[in-house]
């Protein structure tokens, strides 16, 4: 995993994943992983996830094959992906073994659509965590214009 040399005791704190890190903390595989990278993570408190919409992706054969629309019940999960690959990467480091699933998404809101060419950042910030249930802001950008948001309940079990 990338890390870099913090000022605390502790040593090293997590940074970013790459799409290698990712895999490792995360059950997704394509055509459903819907990060490429996650940047300016801060423990579990907040990172920003990209990911990279190809006209190449399978769901634009029919979603809408004219028109072509990213879906945003995949924006919302690719916002729940980074939120829970954080959450695993943070956990990691004191041993734990995670699995993150999904709870609930409340406030959901799209504003704008997204399509091929442009680049997902979901800006996840952590709302509260106890123990096993943990709650998150969530917003999709396109440069630089909120295009969708919602807040993202997810339970971290044991594996």
């Amino acid at each position: 995993m990338d890390t870099t040399v913090d000022s605390k005791p502790e040593g090293r704190q997590l940074t970013a994943l790459d799409i290698n890190d990712i895999l490792k903390c995360l059950p997704h595989r394509y055509p459903f992983l819907m990060i490429d990278k996650i940047i300016e993570i801060d423990g579990d408190e907040s990172a920003i996830g990209i990911k990279n919409i190809t006209y190449n992706e399978p769901i634009f054969q029919g979603h809408f094959p004219d028109k072509p629309i990213f879906p945003g019940v995949l924006i919302i999960e690719g916002m729940a992906q980074t939120a829970g690959a954080i959450v695993i990467a943070h956990d990691a480091n004191s041993g734990a073994k995670n699995m993150v699933l999904m709870l609930t998404i409340d406030k959901a809101k799209f504003r704008k659509p997204a399509g091929p060419g442009d680049q997902l950042e979901y800006h996840i910030r952590k709302i509260q965590r106890r123990r096993t249930v943990g709650r998150y802001e969530a917003k999709a950008i396109v440069n630089g214009t909120v295009i969708a948001e919602a807040e993202i309940g997810a339970m971290i079990v044991g594996q």
